[in-house]
């Protein structure tokens, strides 16, 4: 539950705030739909870029929400996590999947996108991780975040790649997207190497999620930063 008393965003921000979240839910929803028009469903939701961005929507949607009603927002927890989410989202296709220089690139597919999947490529991996840190930076109360959700916040990752490798292991050899991601590949790199590439990105997710805890921390206190400091769950 959602600590009461928690203060009510300051009029002057209020709807700028309300209509900033709302966009950002809006990119993510626009993008999951695209995807789903012109993908198939299943193999759509299975990719960890959608799990996060309809976590983006729902968060971001219903913090909007609640600033408008000037109700408590959603807990540090929930948006700390979902802007580590989402920007582990982002980084990971700009620096790895779409690096001519990664070993894991994959550059000719994404060559082969256009029209409403290019948009909604970039409303996925791009204009949400960049709304969220712009939240994050001028919208979002500081000081509301603990070095401990760093641990807790890979819980997440951690689930989605066991999801991923056992999805691959029951589907046949062939099978389009059978492993979503090329570096959690088991067919073709072992489960010794995906291992090691899931800890290598576990680690570097961990930094991450610090160093928002960090930033968080030594960001200047602003009265007109509108999310309040409330704890627990997301209702």
């Amino acid at each position: 539950m959602i600590t009461p008393g928690a203060p009510a965003a300051p009029g002057a921000l209020r709807l700028p705030t309300v209509a900033f979240r709302a966009l950002i839910a809006a990119a993510a929803v626009t993008g999951l739909v695209i995807e789903c028009v012109y993908g198939s469903v299943p193999v759509v939701l299975s990719f960890f870029t959608i799990w996060t961005n309809i976590l983006v929507a729902v968060v971001f949607g219903l913090s909007a929400y609640r600033v408008h009603r000037r109700e408590p927002d959603v807990a540090p927890f929930w948006r700390g996590g979902v802007l580590l989410f989402i920007l582990i989202t982002g980084l990971v296709f700009h620096l790895v999947l779409a690096n001519p220089s990664s070993p894991f690139n994959v550059l000719e597919d994404l060559d082969k996108l256009s029209g409403a999947k290019a948009v909604s490529n970039q409303l996925l991996h791009t204009v949400t991780p960049v709304g969220a840190v712009l939240d994050f930076l001028f919208l979002t109360a500081p000081r509301t975040l603990r070095p401990r959700y760093a641990a807790q916040w890979l819980a997440y990752p951690l689930l989605y790649v066991a999801f991923a490798l056992t999805r691959g292991a029951l589907l046949s050899p062939g099978v389009p997207s059978r492993y979503t991601y090329p570096f959690i590949d088991a067919a073709q790199y072992g489960y010794a190497r995906v291992a090691l590439n899931a800890a290598v990105l576990g680690l570097a997710f961990y930094a991450i999620g610090l160093a928002l805890v960090a930033a968080d921390r030594y960001r200047p206190p602003r009265e007109n930063r509108i999310s309040s400091p409330a704890e627990g769950p997301l209702k």
